[in-house]
This record gives structure tokens, sequence and C-alpha cells, in this order.
């Protein structure tokens, strides 16, 4: 027996396979799109392994007919409250203390559906610069973000490192999706994240995306920063961050995302002057 599941993301057909013993959480996509939920699986177990945040367990993927798929442990979902968040919060924040030596991660993985690049760099503000605000900046123009975004685009690259002064990032493991459709709590009280885009990089990328489209509550912000203070800059960072996914959203489905990309980028190059 399956159920469709409604609601959640826009990228994957997703399925509750099972019965009332046992059940089975499956996403679906073309058979091209193997790769994504390979990566997809490792990147839950980078999760796993850090042992602090919850995740699925990715239990088998593959391809099936015109479809390729991915099988993860079924969770119960609740409600959320304080406690999940603030527990989110904590849980976060050890996640965040498991590092390495580079940014990046050893493979490339998606934001949606969207390639994403992580070769590895010893340099943040390079790899902020390259693999992410650069590579959308290509897309854009493939897509017909127009020369005003080119103009904006060449500024702001040029400046990258300027928003790093007096700052050294980590390499931090990253949840790199970390939207408010992308964590629930359990009906035992555990917080948990799915659907990742992993990679090491600052911390602060993270944080910042929970702010972009709203859904995490006061109790998550005031525990992540009582375990893991943000530094003052973080104010002026967190739109640099945001940027990456306001345009990988133009990019993905159009429409007014170009508008508030411009808007970000005005706000960012008048932070220079």
């Amino acid at each position: 027996m399956r159920w469709p599941v409604l609601g959640g993301g826009c990228i994957n057909a997703s399925y509750v396979l099972g019965d009332d013993r046992q059940r089975v959480f499956v996403k679906l996509n073309d058979s091209s799109r193997l790769n994504m939920f390979e990566a997809e699986a490792e990147g839950l177990l980078e999760i796993a392994a850090s042992r602090s945040v919850a995740a699925p367990t990715p239990i088998c993927r593959g391809i099936a007919g015109a479809d390729a798929y991915l099988a993860l442990e079924y969770l119960e979902l609740g409600g959320g409250n304080a406690a999940g968040a603030e527990r989110l919060g904590r849980e976060l924040a050890a996640m965040h203390r498991t590092t390495q030596p580079r940014f990046g991660w050893r493979r490339d993985n998606t934001i949606g559906s969207t390639p994403q690049i992580n070769d590895p760099c010893e340099d943040w503000p390079t790899f902020w610069q390259r693999h992410r605000l650069g590579y959308q900046l290509t897309l854009a123009a493939r897509n017909g973000a127009g020369r005003e975004l080119d103009r904006r685009g060449e500024q702001l690259l040029a400046c990258v490192g300027d928003f790093f002064s007096g700052c050294q990032p980590q390499p931090s493991l990253l949840h790199g999706d970390l939207w408010s459709g992308n964590y629930a709590v359990t009906r035992a009280g555990r917080p948990v994240i799915f659907d990742p885009a992993v990679y090491f990089g600052d911390r602060e990328a993270d944080v910042a995306m929970t702010e972009l489209f709203g859904g995490f509550p006061a109790a998550f912000y005031a525990a992540y920063q009582e375990a893991y203070p943000l530094d003052p800059g973080y104010a002026v960072r967190k739109t640099l961050y945001n940027l990456y996914h306001i345009l990988n959203h133009f990019n993905l489905f159009g429409g007014g995302y170009l508008r508030q990309a411009h808007d970000m980028m005005d706000r960012l190059l008048s932070e220079r002057r």
C-alpha cells in the first residue's frame, strides 16, 4: 500500500509505502536524477556521523523503470514546540562544530535540482565567490536575467572578500538548504532535519537561510546563540549568503526573485561604499 505525501518540496514526488507495522518514505524523480539521490543519501549519513541533529537513515536507492528512487527511514512527525526548537538550536550548533581542513565536500550535489559545486578550497571567500555566487550568476545570465544583474554581480564578486575583514570562518558541516520545510520535530520530541545540500562551509550560511523564509521560532535562535555565538558581522553577511538561494530560486522558478536579487545586491554593495 502507498500513500502520497502532500506538501513539502516541489522537486520530487514523495510517498509513504508499507502498512501499519512498517513504513518507508520514498522519493521519486526521473532516472537521470539518481546522482542527486546518491548525494542526498551520503549527506544524510554525513549528518548522522556528526552525532548531533537527527536525520532519516537512507535505506536504499536505485532505478526502477523510468524512475530514480531514494528510500528513507519513515519518521512519525508531530507538531513543533518551543522545547523542540530550543533543542534544534543546540544540536545544530553541535553539528556546526564538526569540521574538516578545507571548504567544500568530497562530491558535488544539488541545491533543489540545481548542481552545487563542492570542489575543495582552502579559502572561504574564494569558495563562495566561485562555487556559490559566481556559479548562480552564470546560470542567471543563461536564464535571461539581463545586463543589470550582470553588472551588479561583477561588482559584488570583486569585493566578496571585504565582507570577511577580521573574520575567519571555519569549514563547518552544513545542512546547506535549511529552510523551515526541511526540519520537523518527531512525535517523541526530537528535532530532525532532511533534504540536505551538505558541504563544509561557514556556519553562518545555515543560520542565514533559517531567516530567509521564516518559520524558526525565537527559542531556536536563543539556544543556538547560547551554544555557539555568532560574530556581529553576521548581520550583513546573512544577506550575502541568502542571495545565493534567491538566485537559485530565480534559476529554478523565475518570477519576482530577480527583483529581490537586485535589491539584495544593492544592499550589499552599499555596505562596501
